[in-house]
C-alpha cells in the first residue's frame, strides 16, 4: 500500500494553523477533566515494573552493598523476560527491542542481546558500571561488583561465586574452564561428549566454578532446559572473547491515560497476535504455558500467569451527542454537539459555509498490532468527511478515506499503525448537515501478562494511583532509512540535519548536527532523552543542546563524550521555562575518529491542558475452580488501597481500566 503524505487537508482549515495552533485550537475547558493520567493498578503479588523509577523503587533497597544491587538487577530480568525469538520494531540498529521497560511490559523475551541490554541499562540505573562481554555463541553482561567484573547471565539463568564468594567474571570462567580443558582435550568442542559428560551429575566433576552452581539440575540442564552445562563450557571456551557495548534505549514507560468512553483491557491470554507476524519468528511463549517447557522455572521466580504473551484490546468510543468529546479531542473546530444544537446528527458541522475538524489523539501504553474506526456517516448531497491519520505527532497526514455518503462504515488502521504508539485521526467534514451518529476506536495491542498485577490464593493488596497529570509526545525514528515502510524512520519527525551522512549520522568533515523540533500540546515539564553513540577518540562528543527561543540560543543538556565504541546515555532535563510548548533538540556531533549515532530517542512531558482525576473503575476477571469471579472497584481519589480476596488458587483472565 503507496501512503502519499500531506500537511494540508482541503476539508479540515484547521491544519493551516500549524501544531501550536492545533493544541491551542481545543475548545473551551469543560467542567470536568477529560482525561485521567498514569493509572496504575498494582498487586502485592507482582512488582511493579512501569518505569525505571517505579523498577527501583521495587527491587532497590537503601543501604544495599554493589553484590545485592547486581543480584537484584539479574533477579528482576529473569523474573520478567524469557529467551525466546526477539521482538523486531526495527528502531534500533538491529531491530530488535533493547528497552528494558518495553521488554518487561509489552513483551517479556527477547534473546541473550536483549537481556544484556537489560541488565546494563538497569545496573547503570542502579548506579553501578556495566558492559557486555562477547563469547562464543552467546553475550552476557558484566556488572562491577567489589572491584571485579560479576557475569550475570540473565538470559539462561545463571551466575557464578569463587570460592571467596565473590560474583565470578567472564575472564575467571574462561580460565577455570580452559585449565579443565587442558586435562580433558578429548572433550573440548565435543558438543555430543559433553553432553554426554554432564549426565547424572557428571557435571560436578567438571570446572569447580560450574561445579559448585546451583543452577544446574542433576543433569546439567540450566532453569529453562534450553541450554545446560555442556553449553557453558563451550560458550566460555575462550574460542571467542572481547567487550562491548549491547546498546540500549531508555524513556518508555507505562502511562495509561483514560478518557470518557476509553477503556483498556488487558488480558492473560492471547490471540495469536505478535510484533513479529509479518517480520521474523514468532516466540514460543505465544503458545508455552507457565510452568512448562522452557517457561518451567517462571513459577519458582514469582510468575502467576498463566502465559506470556498478551493480547489486549484499547476502544474509545467517543461521546458525541452530549459534547463530552471536546475535553479529550486534541482539537475540535466549527463543531456542534446534539446537546448544543437541540437535535440532527450526535456531531455535524456547526457552519455550513465552513469546514468543520476533529482530531482526536491515540497513544498507547502497548504496541499497536492492528486497528479500525467505525462510524456512521450523515452526508447530504455534496458533503464529504474526510479521514486522515498522522504518525508523525502532526507533522505530516495519510489519507484513509473520503466518504461522500451516508451510512456505516468501517476502516482498517492496521497498514498505517502497526508496530506505532501513538497516533492523530482527523475527521474533516464539509457541507451543511454533515456529521456523524458515532465513531469509535479499537486496537489490538500487544502486552507481557507478567507484569500484569496478577492475584494469588488468598488476601491481595491492590493499590490504585492517578498521576502525575501529564502526557508524553516522543521523537524515535530508526536512523536507517531501510526501514522506512516498517517503522518511522528520524526523518519524518522533519529534523535539520548540517554536515551527517547516512548510514548513522556521521559527521562529514569533523563536525555535524542533527536538530529536531518538539511541541507539545500543553505546557512542557522537562525532557527526557537519549542515544546509542560511538566516539573512538577521546576528542569525539555528541552535545547535547536545547533551545526555547526558536534556535536565537542553545543551552547545554549533557556531552556523550569518548573515547567509546559504543555507549547508551540518557537524561533527564526539567529546567523548562513555563509555559514552554515547543523546543529544538540539537545533537552535535565532533568528529576525529569515528563519530556516529546508533539509535536516539526524546521524550517531552507535559501538563495534559485537560487532565484531572475523575472515578476510575477497575475490573478483575479470573476463574476459581472453573467457576468465573470479578471484583469491581471504583477509585475515587487519586490513591487508593483495597483487598481482594481469592478463596483458590486464581486463573487469571483479564484487567479492566476505564472512567466511571
Amino acid at each position: 500500500m503507496r501512503l502519499l503524505r500531506y500537511t494540508l487537508l482541503p476539508a479540515a482549515a484547521i491544519f493551516t494553523m500549524g501544531l501550536a495552533g492545533l493544541s491551542a485550537a481545543a475548545t473551551s475547558p469543560s467542567s470536568e477533566p477529560g482525561v485521567v493520567s498514569h493509572i496504575r493498578v498494582v498487586s502485592d503479588k507482582v512488582e511493579d515494573v512501569s518505569s525505571m523509577e517505579a523498577w527501583k523503587r521495587s527491587f532497590i533497597r537503601p543501604g544495599m552493598t554493589d553484590d545485592e544491587k547486581a543480584l537484584a538487577v539479574w533477579q528482576s530480568v529473569v523474573k520478567f523476560r524469557q529467551q525466546d525469538p526477539p521482538p523486531h520494531e526495527f528502531l534500533q540498529h538491529d531491530g530488535d527491542v533493547h528497552d528494558v521497560i518495553k521488554t518487561f511490559n509489552i513483551y517479556g523475551y527477547g534473546m541473550c542481546c536483549c537481556a544484556s541490554a537489560n541488565v546494563q541499562a538497569l545496573a547503570r540505573y542502579a548506579g553501578l558500571q556495566a558492559r557486555g562481554r562477547i563469547i562464543s555463541a552467546h553475550s552476557v553482561p558484566e556488572v562491577l561488583c567489589g572491584g571485579s567484573w560479576a557475569v550475570l547471565d540473565g538470559s539462561l539463568i545463571t551466575y557464578f561465586r569463587k570460592p571467596d564468594g565473590k560474583l565470578a567474571g567472564v575472564d575467571d570462567l574462561t580460565a577455570n574452564i580452559t585449565g579443565w580443558f587442558r586435562e580433558r582435550p578429548d572433550l573440548k568442542g565435543n558438543d555430543a561428549a559433553l553432553r554426554q559428560f554432564m549426565r547424572g551429575e557428571g557435571w560436578k566433576k567438571g570446572p569447580s566454578l560450574l561445579a559448585a552452581s546451583s543452577f544446574y539440575d542433576r543433569n546439567g540442564w540450566l532453569p529453562a532446559a534450553t541450554h545446560g552445562w555442556y553449553s557453558t563450557m563451550q560458550e566460555y571456551d575462550g574460542s571467542h572473547t572481547g567487550i562491548t557495548e549491547y546498546g540500549y534505549s531508555q524513556g518508555y514507560q507505562v502511562n495509561v491515560q483514560l478518557r470518557p468512553g476509553e477503556r483498556l483491557t488487558r488480558n492473560w491470554s492471547n490471540k495469536g497476535l505478535h510484533v513479529n507476524q509479518h517480520d521474523g519468528a514468532a516466540p514460543g511463549a505465544l503458545k508455552t504455558a507457565v510452568g512448562q517447557d522452557d517457561l518451567r522455572y517462571a513459577p519458582a521466580y514469582g510468575d502467576l500467569a498463566p502465559g506470556r504473551v498478551g493480547n489486549g484490546e484499547l476502544t474509545y468510543d467517543v461521546p458525541l451527542a452530549d459534547g463530552r468529546f471536546r475535553s479529550g479531542a486534541l482539537a475540535a473546530e466549527n463543531l456542534v454537539s446534539r446537546s448544543e444544537a437541540g437535535g440532527g446528527p450526535a456531531l455535524r458541522v456547526k457552519d455550513g459555509s465552513a469546514a468543520g475538524a476533529l482530531i482526536l489523539r491515540m497513544p498507547s501504553s502497548y504496541v499497536y498490532l492492528g486497528g479500525e474506526v467505525t462510524l456512521d456517516a450523515v452526508v447530504p448531497s455534496g458533503g464529504t468527511i474526510t479521514v486522515a491519520l498522522s504518525d508523525n505527532n502532526g507533522l505530516d497526514w495519510k489519507p484513509v478515506k473520503t466518504i461522500t455518503q451516508s451510512g456505516a462504515q468501517r476502516l482498517d488502521l492496521k497498514p498505517l499503525i502497526f508496530r506505532r504508539y501513538d497516533y492523530r485521526l482527523s475527521l474533516g467534514f464539509k457541507g451543511t448537515g454533515t456529521g456523524i451518529e458515532s465513531v469509535k476506536l479499537r486496537h489490538d495491542v500487544q502486552h507481557s501478562q507478567r507484569a500484569l498485577p496478577a492475584l494469588g490464593q488468598g488476601k491481595n493488596n491492590i493499590t490504585f494511583t492517578a498521576g502525575p497529570q501529564e502526557g508524553t509526545i516522543t521523537i524515535e525514528g530508526s536512523l536507517d532509512r531501510k526501514s522506512a515502510g516498517k517503522q518511522l524512520v528520524y526523518t519524518d519527525f522533519r529534523p535539520t540535519v548540517t554536515g551527517l551522512k547516512d548510514p548513522n549520522l556521521i559527521p562529514v568533515s569533523g563536525q555535524g548536527s542533527i536538530t529536531f523540533p518538539v511541541t507539545t500540546p500543553g505546557d512542557m515539564t522537562r525532557l527526557r532523552l537519549g542515544c546509542l553513540y560511538r566516539a573512538r577518540d577521546a576528542a569525539d562528543a555528541w552535545d547535547v543542546q536545547v533551545s526555547f527561543d526558536g534556535g536565537k540560543t542553545f543551552r547545554p543538556i549533557e556531552r556523550f563524550a569518548g573515547p567509546a565504541v559504543g555507549n547508551s546515555k540518557y537524561v533527564t532535563f526539567s529546567d523548562v521555562p513555563a509555559g514552554t510548548r515547543s523546543a529544538l533538540v540539537r545533537w552535535s556531533g565532533t568528529q576525529r575518529n569515528t563519530t556516529c549515532l546508533f539509535n536516539l530517542r526524546i521524550d517531552a512531558d507535559y501538563r495534559e491542558p485537560q487532565g484531572g482525576f475523575r472515578p476510575v473503575k477497575v475490573t478483575y476477571i479470573w476463574n476459581e475452580a472453573g467457576v468465573e469471579k470479578r471484583h469491581v472497584h471504583v477509585a475515587t481519589k487519586p490513591e487508593e488501597r483495597y483487598v481482594i480476596d481469592c478463596a483458590a488458587r486464581p486463573v487469571m483472565k483479564s484487567l479492566i481500566t476505564e472512567l466511571q
